[in-house]
């Protein structure tokens, strides 16, 4: 699982779980580390720190589009297959982590000030749930890419 360990050091160096998961997987798929940063870079928190849908979780969305998106539009096979891929990978990490949604895996809404002072006194430093997600995104993600 040395993609997933990448992820959580990525994570761990700083950048943000969507960040963290895509730049994993990101040299197999062919893009450059510093592109896959920048095209991740949106996505923390998430989506931009609104408590949406799980950055680790959309970095794995952009990975599978890399291997399995469509460039055809009537390419429905393609579509179908990507679609079915996502679903997969949603379906392991919702069973592991009961859902994919950032505010509720973290218990908090980062986008409300009472409730990211709250998040930050229950993880001083930021130690939270998030390296754990990472791990599971990338863990699924290798076994999916496969």
């Amino acid at each position: 699982m040395e993609n997933s360990k990448k992820a959580v050091d990525c994570f761990n160096s700083g950048f943000n779980c969507s960040q963290a998961v895509f730049y994993a997987f990101a040299e197999e798929l062919g893009i450059e580390n510093e592109k896959a940063l920048k095209i991740a870079s949106s996505f923390g928190g998430g989506m931009a720190k609104m408590g949406d849908t799980c950055g680790a979780v959309t970095g794995a969305f952009m990975a599978l589009g890399m291997k399995y998106g469509r460039v055809i539009a009537d390419d429905l096979e393609a579509r179908d297959k990507n679609y079915t891929k996502v679903l997969e990978f949603v379906d392991e990490f919702k069973s592991r982590n009961k859902s994919i949604v950032c505010r509720e895996l973290l218990g908090f809404d980062l986008n409300k000030t009472e409730e990211k002072a709250a998040f930050i006194e229950k993880h001083p430093g930021y130690i939270s749930p998030c390296p754990k997600l990472v791990e599971d995104a990338a863990e699924i993600l290798e076994r999916i890419l496969l």
